[in-house]
């Protein structure tokens, strides 16, 4: 007797890479990112400037020596996901509070 197994309805797709938590790190998450979207044929705006903004988040905000971050996307039918996430989850950045002369915090 042949089985066969079900085969999604939708195609899924994914990519996932690890970056230093670094400026450099999350510019080549925006680049390889965007590349992933162009060898799929997805159009790549907005989600660059997405890319770009999770990743310089984890790159500036979320900095703790020796964690690097992970960026993931999935595409189900019509739909983009985009994670970014660190690799640690025992230790949580320190939070300080901004000075009076900070533009962002």
């Amino acid at each position: 007797m042949n089985q066969r197994t079900a085969e999604p309805a939708t195609p899924v797709r994914n990519f996932t890479a690890l970056f230093s938590s670094t400026p450099r790190g999350a510019r080549l998450a925006r680049l390889l990112g965007a590349e992933q979207l162009r060898s799929w044929g997805l159009p790549m705006d907005p989600a660059r400037q997405v890319i770009a903004e999770l990743a310089a988040n984890a790159a500036t905000h979320g900095r703790v020596a020796g964690r690097d971050f992970r960026l993931t996307f999935y595409v189900v039918a019509d739909t983009l996901r985009i994670e970014v996430t660190d690799t640690r989850g025992e230790r949580l950045p320190e939070l300080q509070p901004p000075s009076p002369e900070a533009e962002s915090g």
